[in-house]
C-alpha cells in the first residue's frame, strides 16, 4: 500500500457506494484508518475478484468482508472516482459523439437486438434512448431534471454504473414517463427495503435485462414487484441455482432468459405455471433430464400452456426420453438445442435432426431452420422404418407393449398418417464395400478468406486423422491445432461437428460432393 499526500472528500455515505478505479468496478466496505500506514483508506470489493489481494484484513486485523478470499484491497480515495449523475453523464456523452451514439443497435441479451434509427432532431428531448454502458452514473441529479432534459426515452442502458441501490435506479426511471426497456447488466444493487414503493417507478417497464448482477433467484422474486408489467425478463450469468414459484408477480412474463445459470434441474417446473410465458432460454444451464408427469406418454401437459419458444442449447441432454417429455408441451413450436450428446444409434447428425422432427409433431423450427413439409415427411416416413421390426416383435397393430409405446408415443399416429411399414422395407440394407468408394470432397477455410478451397478425392473409409494428416501436408498446420466441420447441400445452413480423429469420413455419413469447414487455432 503506496502512500498518496493528496485527500480528496469522501462522501459521509461511501460505505456501501459504488466506485471505479482503473476501468474496474468495486463497492466500498471500509472507510478508515489502516495501521501502520497514516492517511485515509478505502475498503474496496472488487466485482473482479482477481484484481483484490485479500479477504478484508490487515496484519491480523478485520476491516471488511468479501465473498471472495481475495475479493479485496485497500486504495487511497484519490484513485477511485464516485461518479457522476445521470444528467452530466449524458452531457458528457452525447455531445462528444452524438452521431455515434444516436445510430447504435441496443443488444439486450446474447440472441436480442433492439434497433433505433437515426434521429433527425438532435436535441436531448428527442432522445428515444440513452445508451450509458459503462458510464460513471451514481444517481440521478437535481430533482426533476430529468424529466425536462430526456422527457421521450424509452430504452435506457444503465449497464456496469456506479449506481448502488434499487432506490437510485428508481429515482432516474421515475422521471422517464415513457421507459419500456432497462439494460441494468453488470450491475451490483442493493436490493430495496420496500419493493412495492418502487413501484410507479417501473410501471410501463416490458423489457429487462440484468445480465451478471450477482443475483438469485429469491432476490429477482423480492424484486419482481417493482415491475408490475414487465413482459421479457433477461437474468443470463448470475448465481441462480434453485428456483421457485412466483407468487403473485411476474404473472405479465412472456418471455424468461436464464441461461448461462448453474441450475437445480427438478427446480424448473417451479415457473412452469406462469400463464403467458411463450419464450424460455434454459441453454448452458447443466440440464439434463425435464419430465412432465402430470400427463401420461403421447398426451399434453398442462404446465408451460403458452410455451412456443425454448432454447436448450449446450447442457447435457442425452436420453431421447427427454425429447418425449417436450413432445407434451401444448404449444411448442420451435426448439433449439444444439450441444448436446442426442446420438441416433448410426452416430449421425443428420439421422439425430429426423429423429427430433418425427418425435415432436408440431414442431416447426428446428435449431433456428423451418422445417419443410418434405422434411417432416422424410423424417416420419424414416422413423417408421427405422423402428419398425422393434414394433412388429413388440406384437405390432393387434396388441403393442406398453413399453414400445413409451418409447415411441408418435409411432402409431405415424402409421395412421402413412400407414405400415412393409415388410420389404423393415430389412436393414445389406452394408457395400466401401472401400473402393471415392468421395469428391471440398476444403474451404472460411477464416483466411484469401486461401482457394481444394478438391480431393479421398476412400469413405479414410479416418479422420489421416484426413488431417493430408491436410498439415499442404497447409503446414499441426495436425492437433485442425477443427474439421462439414455441411450438406441436403442441409442447407446446418454445420456437423467432426470431433473424432478415430472415425471414418462414412461414419460422419459425409457423402460426395459435402463442404469440410477447416479451421485451425
Amino acid at each position: 500500500m503506496g502512500v498518496d499526500q493528496t485527500e480528496p472528500e469522501v462522501p459521509e455515505d461511501a460505505v456501501g457506494r459504488r466506485v471505479s478505479c482503473d476501468g474496474e468496478r468495486a463497492t466500498v466496505r471500509y472507510v478508515g484508518a489502516v495501521p501502520p500506514t497514516t492517511g485515509l483508506w478505502l475498503g474496496v470489493e472488487w466485482d473482479n475478484p482477481e484484481r483484490g489481494k485479500h479477504d478484508g484484513s490487515h496484519e491480523g486485523v478485520q476491516y471488511f468482508t468479501c465473498r471472495h478470499p481475495k475479493g479485496g484491497s485497500f486504495v487511497r480515495p484519490a484513485k477511485v472516482s464516485f461518479g457522476v449523475d445521470y444528467l452530466t453523464a449524458v452531457q458528457q456523452l452525447y455531445e462528444i459523439d452524438s452521431e455515434e451514439v444516436l445510430s447504435e443497435d441496443i443488444s439486450i441479451s446474447s440472441s436480442k437486438k433492439l434497433k433505433w434509427g437515426r434521429i433527425k432532431e438532435r436535441s436531448f428531448e428527442s432522445l428515444p434512448s440513452v445508451l450509458l454502458t459503462r458510464c460513471e452514473v451514481n444517481g440521478p441529479g437535481p430533482d426533476g431534471e430529468i424529466r425536462k432534459t430526456t422527457p421521450n426515452v424509452q430504452w435506457l442502458d444503465l449497464c456496469g454504473t456506479l449506481l448502488s441501490c434499487w432506490e437510485d435506479v428508481a429515482a432516474v426511471t421515475q422521471q422517464l414517463d415513457k421507459l419500456e426497456g432497462l439494460q441494468l447488466s453488470s450491475n451490483r444493487l442493493r436490493l430495496p427495503s420496500d419493493p412495492s414503493a418502487l413501484c410507479q417507478a417501473f410501471c410501463g417497464l416490458k423489457v429487462l435485462a440484468l445480465n451478471s448482477c450477482n443475483l438469485t433467484w429469491p432476490q429477482i422474486l423480492e424484486c419482481a414487484p417493482m415491475w408490475p408489467q414487465l413482459e421479457d425478463l433477461c437474468v443470463e450469468e448470475n448465481n441462480i441455482t434453485e428456483l421457485q414459484r412466483p407468487e403473485g408477480t411476474l404473472q405479465s412474463l412472456k418471455s424468461l432468459n436464464l441461461s448461462c445459470n448453474p441450475l437445480m434441474q427438478h427446480s424448473v417446473l417451479t415457473v412452469a405455471a406462469l400463464p403467458r410465458l411463450e419464450q424460455l432460454n434454459l441453454s448452458r444451464t447443466g440440464l439434463s433430464d425435464i419430465r412432465f408427469d402430470d400427463a401420461a406418454p403421447g398426451s399434453q401437459t398442462a404446465m408451460f400452456p403458452a410455451l412456443k419458444d425454448l432454447k436448450l442449447d449446450h447442457n447435457n441432454i442425452t436420453e431421447w426420453w427427454v425429447v418425449d417429455e417436450l413432445a407434451k408441451l401444448p404449444s411448442l413450436v420451435n426448439l433449439s438445442c444444439r450441444g448436446n450428446r442426442l446420438v441416433s444409434s448410426d452416430g449421425n447428425p443428420r439421422t439425430a435432426n429426423q429423429l427430433l422432427i418425427a418425435k415432436l409433431g408440431q414442431l416447426v423450427v428446428l435449431n433456428s431452420h423451418e422445417i419443410q413439409p418434405e422434411d417432416r415427411r422424410g423424417a416420419e416416413l424414416d422413423y417408421i422404418k427405422m423402428f419398425g421390426e422393434e414394433w412388429l416383435k413388440a406384437g405390432g397393430r393387434s396388441q403393442l407393449s406398453t413399453q414400445f409405446t413409451c418409447q415411441h408415443p408418435r409411432y402409431l399416429s405415424l402409421i395412421d398418417k402413412y400407414g405400415a411399414p412393409e415388410e420389404g422395407e423393415l430389412k436393414k440394407p445389406e452394408p457395400f464395400a466401401l472401400k473402393n468408394q471415392l468421395l469428391k470432397i471440398r476444403f474451404v477455410f472460411p477464416d483466411d478468406a484469401d486461401r482457394e478451397p481444394i478438391e480431393k478425392k479421398l476412400p469413405a473409409s479414410m479416418v479422420v486423422q489421416k484426413v488431417k494428416g493430408l491436410l498439415y501436408r499442404l497447409l503446414k498446420v499441426p495436425a492437433a491445432d485442425l477443427k474439421l466441420t462439414y455441411t450438406s447441400p441436403k442441409m442447407v445452413g446446418t454445420e456437423f461437428e467432426i470431433d473424432s480423429d478415430l472415425k471414418t469420413l462414412q461414419f460422419y455419413s459425409i457423402e460426395d460432393g459435402d463442404q469440410v469447414l477447416v479451421r485451425w487455432s
